[in-house]
């Protein structure tokens, strides 16, 4: 009997199992008695603590720009999120020469591998994690508008500006969508905002680095600018309703708040109140007008803020990353 049940588990593949978003979506996915096989470099000893682990998940070395060994961990699998993808800390080093080795490159023809590998497995459904830097660069999108769905980043406009990160997850979905334009894999993509949250990994990610800095940088003058962000775990979630839910299709934004620098200090402050915050916050304009109705309207959650930012905080302390202040 026991057998029987492990066999008709479903298989899924979940690419960069590794990484931030990755690795809540395979916790998620092994608690929730799926059969996980994740692609991922060496840095994966904390998917082996995981429950169900053991029984339930099988890692497979595969670069993106590997489609045989791709091929290999996509095989036999009914379901992929592709979640992998370069995320650069700072600016692109040599950004002229390099942007498209380090982001273009794993990015589009990453996508495409993963796609081409899915499709050979005969895969029923993918997720592809887009990001909202392929929706929000848009200088032609009427001011006061909100950001939905149909709002797209300008590929001259991240260019002209050298935001090669945005360049590359709009080219990238572009290959997604268009792929599921040939009718032969049932594709969705999904743009979470900046993502913030308690950390499974062992090495910090880009996006944690907006919190740690505003939690360590007291004496640096911060831009008070308008930040869209989404909980980790709330981005694992959002994965999983769009592949479980057979009526989703196209494209999701995921975000669940708006709030500028200055008044995401002061909540850190109301919660942690022996931090070295910024005091001084310049000016700034911009504002993240964006939309995650149509993911709520399927039946997507979020978290409160203050659960988000005290999960993140404790988490931190408890990783040693932060010194209890």
């Amino acid at each position: 009997m026991t057998m029987r049940s492990v066999e008709e588990k479903e298989r899924v593949c979940v690419t960069g199992a590794g990484g931030y978003v990755a690795s809540w979506l395979v916790k998620f996915l092994l608690l929730k008695g799926y059969m996980v096989h994740g692609t991922s470099d060496e840095k994966n000893a904390h998917l082996k603590k995981l429950e169900n682990a053991s029984e339930n998940l099988q890692l497979f070395k595969a670069d993106l720009l590997d489609y045989e060994g791709l091929c290999a961990a996509i095989a036999g699998c009914t379901g992929v999120f592709h979640v992998a993808c370069p995320v650069p800390v700072g600016s692109v080093p040599n950004p002229e020469a390099r942007f498209q080795v380090d982001l273009i490159e794993p990015a589009v023809v990453g996508t495409r591998n993963v796609l081409d590998a899915c499709l050979k497995a005969k895969a029923k459904k993918v997720v592809v994690v887009s990001s909202i830097a392929a929706v929000g660069l848009n200088p032609n999108w009427p001011k006061n508008q909100v950001m939905d769905e149909n709002c797209w980043s300008d590929k001259e406009a991240c260019k002209a500006t050298k935001n090669f990160y945005s360049l590359a997850k709009t080219m990238a979905e572009t290959e997604a969508l268009e792929y599921a334009e040939k009718g032969e894999l049932d594709i969705v993509t999904v743009c979470p905002s900046i993502v913030i949250g308690p950390m499974l990994q062992p090495t910090i990610n880009a996006s944690s680095l907006l919190l740690l800095a505003l939690l360590t940088d007291g004496h640096k003058t911060v831009e008070d600018t308008d930040r869209p962000l989404v909980d980790v775990r709330d981005v694992a979630e959002a994965l999983m309703l769009v592949y479980e839910k057979p009526e989703a299709k196209g494209r999701y934004i995921c975000t669940s708040y708006q709030i500028k620098m200055q008044a995401l200090a002061h909540k850190l402050k109301g919660i942690f109140p022996n931090y070295s915050y910024s005091k001084s916050f310049t000016e700034d304009d911009y504002e993240a007008n964006l939309s995650s109705e149509r993911l709520q309207k399927l039946g997507w959650k979020y978290r409160p803020l203050e659960e988000i930012l005290r999960d993140a905080v404790m988490n931190y302390e408890e990783k040693g990353i932060l010194h209890k202040a």
